[in-house]
């Protein structure tokens, strides 16, 4: 039976054993992949090249917090969240959420991005990405929506991994760097957004980039002083990278291009775009002078309003301020089974935040922005 969408979870985890899908990796690097290992106090943990031993602990949704801890270990596939697919479909129905946009979790890219040789790291790319694809969602893949990864090292491996997710039927990818691999963009990675745009596929970025460091400790970078960081002044975690696309051009060259920040809040949103042109404004000229970038036709704020899409959890302030952001830019989102998770009680949260709100722009938020970014039909299987 088919029914229409009502709820997808537009930033949820998937917490699986590596060893689940380790044997995909070509014998000859398997070694080399991240498996896991049972501790003598009954808990998992991973073993990863260039990585300390990775001891798991509860990932706390569905306890009381007064039970929270990091020393409680965890188990694969005894804790929610943690099993197989047919599992994720019941806790799915138990919080009463249609979908879940994947992205991979405590065991996921943190644990390769480490592997020395090359060919290593790209080869355990490929596995996970197809376990996700082949594996994982074939249970129910308009239910369960894994995002393809995307290495990081070279944009030919970058973009070529891209197409591969594509073939494999992926709805999007995600990507944990500028395209190139470097700390900024360069002229190199719009071969990477122009062929996300010929291909149709959509890219999202969880969070924030590994490695990009705190405005506190660094504002300057091998091009010199950074002005997307500048004037991402009073932005979290993801401002800077979208500040960034914004004023080095991104988005003027490429005026199709949408990419969806997930797990970021978005309460500080409208701060931030106000002050982001403030910031422009005082600091643009001797940026332009010293790094060469070209004017912009328009504001910062309107090309991040127009190209970018957020994530948000349980963010009552956020929603209020909607409007100041854009009501089709933003997607709710569970993150199960991380911390900020209220599974199973997921609809409480719901009812809190949403009330009042119009169902037209509910409907938006909470199914029909990720709908529409995502490329998926308005209705899905279900189980029952």
């Amino acid at each position: 039976m088919r029914k229409p969408y009502r709820q997808i979870s537009a930033d949820a985890h998937l917490e699986v054993s590596p060893n689940r899908w380790r044997d995909r990796v070509p014998e000859r690097y398997r070694d080399r992949a991240p498996r896991t290992i049972r501790l003598a106090n009954g808990g998992d943990a991973i073993l990863s090249e260039g990585n300390s031993l990775l001891k798991l602990h509860q990932h706390n949704a569905g306890f009381p917090f007064e039970e929270w801890g990091t020393d409680h270990p965890m188990t694969y596939g005894q804790e929610p969240g943690a099993g197989p697919p047919e599992q994720r479909l019941r806790e799915l129905d138990e919080d009463g959420v249609d979908a879940e946009i994947l992205y991979p979790g405590v065991a996921g890219r943190g644990l390769w991005t480490n592997v020395a040789a090359d060919n290593a790291y790209h080869a355990i790319v490929r596995a996970y990405n197809e376990f996700i694809a082949e594996e994982y969602r074939s249970l129910n893949p308009e239910r369960l929506i894994p995002l393809g990864v995307i290495p990081e090292r070279t944009l030919d491996k970058a973009i070529e991994e891209m197409e591969y997710c594509a073939e494999l039927g992926l709805k999007g990818v995600s990507i944990n760097r500028y395209p190139a691999g470097k700390s900024a963009p360069t002229p190199e990675d719009d071969r990477f957004w122009a062929a996300a745009i010929d291909m149709d596929m959509p890219v999202s970025v969880h969070t924030e980039f590994v490695g990009l460091p705190a405005r506190a400790r660094v504002d300057r970078d091998e091009r010199g002083y950074d002005l997307g960081r500048r004037i991402s002044t009073y932005g979290v975690k993801a401002a800077p990278i979208a500040a960034r696309l914004a004023v080095d051009g991104v988005f003027e060259r490429f005026p199709k291009l949408l990419i969806y920040f997930a797990e970021n809040q978005i309460c500080w949103l409208p701060g931030f775009l106000e002050q982001a042109d403030i910031m422009y404004k005082r600091h643009r000229y001797y940026h332009e002078r010293l790094q060469g970038l070209k004017p912009l036709s328009r504001l910062p704020s309107e090309y991040i309003r127009e190209h970018c899409l957020w994530g948000f959890m349980d963010d009552p302030v956020g929603v209020q301020l909607r409007h100041h952001i854009g009501v089709t830019q933003v997607m709710w989102s569970t993150d199960f089974p991380h911390d900020p998770s209220d599974w199973p009680r997921s609809q409480d949260t719901i009812a809190r935040e949403f009330a009042g709100v119009p169902e037209d722009e509910k409907q938006l938020i909470l199914a029909g922005n990720a709908i529409r970014f995502f490329r998926l039909g308005d209705t899905y299987e279900a189980d029952n």
